[in-house]
């Protein structure tokens, strides 16, 4: 077996996806954890059960890619193309998937709590059995798919935006000054 460093990895992954994959489906445990894979287009690759928590994946282009129960804590997908991939009972807290289109994609299972999905495109994506898709931000230009592909109990026509909560006591700022 070998033992790549994250950097080897990276290399692979642009290289040589079909052996990246080979070599993933011996591992137990696969950390990807804070890489910067921005820019790079990835098709058919499987990081499934990996931790990915704080990479990028930034500008990428990502086409049936499988995520499936990945830590995707805190991962940037800003402006990436993301299309048929697979998010079935991925960690989605604190990603960020701003001005990122994803489109054709599978939720199920998902924690969406935390995501920021502003002016994301989630067109045909089936987010009906997401999880904290409520406790998700997103703005009146994100794009949100069919209402029978998002959760029953989900409100796309409310603004969320956690900024702007405060307490009422907040509205009222006296000074001693």
């Amino acid at each position: 077996m070998i033992d790549y460093t994250k950097e080897e990895l990276v290399e692979l992954l642009r290289k040589n996806p079909e052996k990246f994959n080979e070599w993933k489906a011996e591992q137990e445990d696969v950390d990807l954890s804070e890489v910067d894979f921005s820019g790079i287009n990835f098709s058919e690759i499987d990081f499934s059960d990996a931790d990915l928590n704080s990479s990028s994946f930034a500008d990428c282009n990502l086409s049936l890619v499988n995520f499936s129960n990945a830590d995707l804590t805190s991962v940037d997908f800003t402006r990436a193309r993301v299309l048929e991939c697979d998010f079935t009972d991925a960690l989605l807290t604190g990603a960020d998937c701003s001005y990122a289109s994803m489109t054709y994609c599978n939720f199920s299972d998902s924690d969406m709590a935390g995501c920021i999905l502003s002016e994301t495109d989630l067109s045909n994506s089936d987010l009906s059995a997401s999880q904290n898709l409520n406790s998700s931000r997103f703005d009146d230009d994100t794009v949100w798919p069919d209402d029978d592909m998002l959760p029953e109990d989900f409100d796309s026509t409310g603004h969320r935006d956690l900024s702007a909560l405060q307490d009422e006591d907040d509205e009222m700022v006296s000074s001693d000054w």
